[in-house]
């Protein structure tokens, strides 16, 4: 199991989740949905860090980022 891609999936589909609940909340809809997935997002956080061997500390973050980033780019 990769940690650092379910680290960063769940970053980025957190980010999202928030960005619906304020278009849902602009619009006048229902923020279910991106409170789910808000949830998804938090527990592929959650068990990135504690599937991680060493953990994450936040200033290493970015550099998980970066590494995810650069395996993508290969």
């Amino acid at each position: 199991m990769d940690s650092d891609l379910i680290l960063v999936s769940g970053f980025l589909i957190v980010i999202l989740s928030f960005l619906a609940m304020i278009s849902a909340f602009a619009a006048e809809r229902s923020m279910l949905r991106a409170i789910i997935f808000a949830a998804v997002g938090g527990a592929m956080i959650v068990a990135a860090v504690v599937s991680s061997p060493e953990g994450y500390r936040p200033g290493e973050i970015p550099d998980v980022f970066l590494r995810v980033l650069a395996r993508l780019i290969r």
